[in-house]
């Protein structure tokens, strides 16, 4: 049986970055070898693709993790091959160039050989802005190819903290009391936002950039002498900040969401922090317990698994996804936190844990999400481009 052939795309321009090469990583050592051959394409920071010299690994990828804690340290990953995915219909719609000093010509010119290869599939591990958020999911409408995961509107919803409540309160799913601040109106009056936080919300609350995930850029302030800097930091990530009120002694539920048309959602799990939040440092960086399933009562448990699958189906995801809630520890309300269309794939990542307990094995649930990347691909093959 002829293997398909993967490009698995990780790297990218986000903060995000060593994130995704650890996810890549287990993605990568995880792949049956039987069924698929893999193609490792990296995005630097800088935007530029390359095909691999060699795939990421698990021990790279934790040097990588071990570096970066929020110093803008820079991936030690050996570039390869440059490439490029064409962005119309192909059948070689990957395009890998090898550049070679031409010796004894002053211009300087490189010469180039250029090698076309067709890619199966694409499963993109990208997380954050240029990749989670719609931007590579365009890319890859335009090329024709299937890929892992969610199209490009339900990506952008996923990726945009502001917009995803929208339509959560549009299907009339819980989430707590926000505010969204431009940066520029938070510069121009900030007396004003300090006014709106205390009286609207009250403390504390969580300031967020509205477009960032793995708690980057994520500050919880107590008090009003605080905001300043919550603010300014949100800032440095993106042109619009959320302010969230807290959720009383909250714990946090996090439920796997598998499928299209018609997704089934995994047990959930808890994840305990290592900090006062569940912040980059106690993701990544230290050690957070994680109870798989979480200690729910069963109708709590049928809840979070009912809500996941709704908030999934409310931005029109595909393939995965995993939905984050906060529970109330006082009144033991359950709210809608956030909405991940490409979680977390390392092996301490909540995604492939709760299916593993679910039932379904990590390598089973790669099989699964090509399998429903090709599915919906054929499907959108039968639609009609125009009239004639």
């Amino acid at each position: 049986m002829k293997r398909l052939r993967i490009g698995v795309i990780y790297g990218g321009r986000s903060g995000e970055h060593e994130i995704s090469i650890a996810s890549a990583a287990a993605v990568v050592s995880n792949l049956d070898r039987d069924r698929y051959e893999t193609v490792p394409l990296y995005i630097d920071r800088d935007g530029r693709w390359t095909i691999a010299d060699r795939p990421p690994t698990a021990a790279s990828a934790a040097d990588v993790i071990g570096r970066a804690r929020g110093d803008g340290a820079r991936s030690s990953l050996r570039a390869g091959r440059e490439a490029y995915l064409v962005p119309y219909p192909s059948q070689e719609n990957l395009i890998a160039i090898d550049r070679d000093r031409v010796s004894g010509v002053e211009t300087g010119r490189d010469q180039a050989t250029i090698t076309g290869l067709s890619l199966d599939v694409v499963f993109p591990v990208l997380h954050g802005p240029y990749g989670e958020d719609g931007t590579v999911q365009g890319l890859l409408e335009l090329a024709n190819v299937p890929y892992v995961g969610a199209g490009v509107l339900a990506s952008s919803a996923g990726m945009d903290k502001a917009m995803m409540k929208v339509l959560f309160q549009t299907k009339g799913l819980p989430i707590v009391s926000h505010l969204v601040v431009l940066s520029a109106d938070w510069r121009a009056d900030p007396d004003r936002v300090r006014r709106a936080v205390s009286m609207g919300l009250k403390y504390p609350v969580f300031v967020k950039p509205v477009n960032l995930g793995s708690s980057v850029g994520i500050s919880k302030v107590k008090a009003e002498a605080d905001l300043d800097g919550a603010m300014a930091t949100a800032a440095q990530f993106d042109r619009r900040i959320i302010v969230e009120a807290a959720v009383p002694n909250a714990r946090e539920i996090e439920c796997s969401v598998l499928g299209n048309d018609h997704p089934e959602a995994s047990i959930p799990g808890e994840v305990v922090p290592s900090r006062e939040f569940y912040d980059y440092e106690a993701k990544y960086i230290d050690e957070s317990e994680v109870r798989v399933p979480a200690p729910l009562s069963p109708a709590q448990t049928d809840e979070v698994r009912r809500l996941a699958v709704e908030a999934f189906l409310a931005i029109d995801a595909a393939g995965m996804g995993r939905v984050d809630f906060l529970l109330d520890g006082r009144s033991g309300r359950l709210y809608l936190n956030e909405i991940n269309t490409i979680p977390g794939f390392t092996t301490i990542s909540m995604f492939p844990k709760l299916w593993t307990a679910t039932g379904l094995p990590y390598s089973a649930m790669l099989d699964r999400l090509i399998d429903l990347a090709l599915e919906r691909h054929a499907a959108k093959q039968q639609l009609r481009t125009s009239l004639t």
